[in-house]
C-alpha cells in the first residue's frame, strides 16, 4: 500500500468516526428527550427530516428521493387536511404542535416533512424485511412492499399517538378514543395514507425499471442507519416511562386516564411492535449476502 493510499484510508476513517460520534450523540438526544414536544424535540425532528433526505439521495439519487418527498407530502397533505375538516379517515382532530407555523390548508407545513421523515425509513425497513433491492424487482414486491410498508410506519403512530395527544396534546382528539384518548379510525387512516403513497412511489419506481439502477456502495450500512433512525423514535419512550411520571390526565371526552399507565402500555406496545419488526430486520440484513 501507498503512503497516498494510507493517508487516505486514515482520513475515511477519521471521517466514518467522526460521523459515528455525531450519529450516535443525535441518537441519544433522540432517545433521551424526543418523547416531550419541546423546542428541542422540534429541532431534533427537523434535523431527522433533514438526514432522511440526504439518506434518500445517497440510496436512491436524488431523482427518486425528491420524489418520494414530492409524493409522500402531496398525499399527506390532502389526507391530513381532508381528515381535520371531515374526520375522514382519521377522526376528528386539529394540530396544537406547530400552530404558529404557515399551513398548508389547515395542517401546519411541518407535518408533511413529518411523515416524509419516518415514512422514508419506514419504507427503507420494509424493504429490508422482504429482502427487495432499492427498486421492486416483481409484481409481488410492487404490492407487498407498500403494504409491508404501511403496517410498519403505522407501528410508529400507535406508539407515538396516545402519549402525544393525551399528555403532550401535541394534537387533540376532539371525541376522545378507546386507545388512551385516541380513535381507532386514526389507525386505519394511517395504513391508508400511508400505503396510498407507499403505492404511489412503488409504480414510480416500477415505471423507472429502465433507469440506471441506485449505486449499491455501503448498501447495508445505509439500511442498518435507517434501522437505527426508526428504532430510536420508539426506544425515546422508554425514557418518561423510566422517569415514572405519575398524575392523570383528561382526554377531550372527559375521560381520565393515569400516566403511568399510559407510558408503561406505550413502552410494551414498542417493544411488541417497533422494536421486534427493527430487530427482524437487522437480523434479515445479517444474513443477506448481497448488497443491497
Amino acid at each position: 500500500m501507498t503512503v497516498q493510499e494510507t493517508a487516505g484510508r486514515r482520513s475515511f476513517t477519521l471521517a466514518e468516526t467522526a460521523f459515528g460520534l455525531l450519529l450516535a450523540v443525535y441518537l441519544a438526544l433522540v432517545v433521551g428527550f424526543a418523547w416531550n414536544p419541546t423546542p428541542l424535540a422540534q429541532a431534533l425532528a427537523a434535523i431527522g427530516i433533514l438526514a432522511a433526505l440526504v439518506h434518500a439521495v445517497l440510496f436512491y439519487g436524488w431523482k427518486d428521493a425528491l420524489a418520494l418527498f414530492a409524493i409522500c407530502v402531496a398525499v399527506t397533505f390532502a389526507t391530513e387536511n381532508m381528515g381535520s375538516l371531515t374526520g375522514f379517515p382519521f377522526g376528528h382532530y386539529h394540530f396544537e404542535v406547530g400552530a404558529d407555523l404557515p399551513h398548508v390548508g389547515v395542517i401546519p407545513v411541518i407535518v408533511g416533512p413529518l411523515w416524509f421523515g419516518m415514512g422514508y425509513f419506514s419504507w427503507i425497513l420494509a424493504g429490508t424485511l422482504l429482502g427487495a433491492s432499492a427498486r421492486p424487482s416483481s409484481k409481488f414486491e410492487l404490492f407487498a412492499w407498500p403494504v409491508i410498508a404501511a403496517f410498519v410506519m403505522t407501528q410508529w403512530d400507535v406508539v407515538m399517538d396516545p402519549p402525544l395527544s393525551t399528555i403532550s396534546k401535541a394534537w387533540i382528539w376532539h371525541d376522545g378514543g378507546a386507545h388512551f384518548g385516541v380513535p381507532l379510525s386514526n389507525y386505519v387512516g394511517w395504513l391508508l395514507t400511508s400505503w396510498l403513497f407507499y403505492q404511489a412511489f412503488a409504480l414510480y419506481l416500477n415505471g423507472r425499471r429502465n433507469a440506471p439502477a441506485p449505486s449499491t456502495a455501503g448498501g447495508k450500512a445505509l439500511r442498518l442507519i435507517a434501522i437505527v433512525f426508526y428504532l430510536s423514535s420508539g426506544l425515546t419512550h422508554l425514557t418518561p416511562w423510566w422517569i415514572g411520571q405519575s398524575g392523570e390526565v383528561m382526554d377531550a371526552a372527559g375521560l381520565l386516564w393515569r400516566i403511568g399507565d399510559l407510558r408503561a402500555a406505550t413502552v410494551v406496545t414498542m417493544l411488541f411492535t417497533m422494536f421486534f419488526t427493527s430487530v427482524l430486520a437487522a437480523l434479515r440484513l445479517a444474513t443477506d449476502r448481497t448488497d443491497p
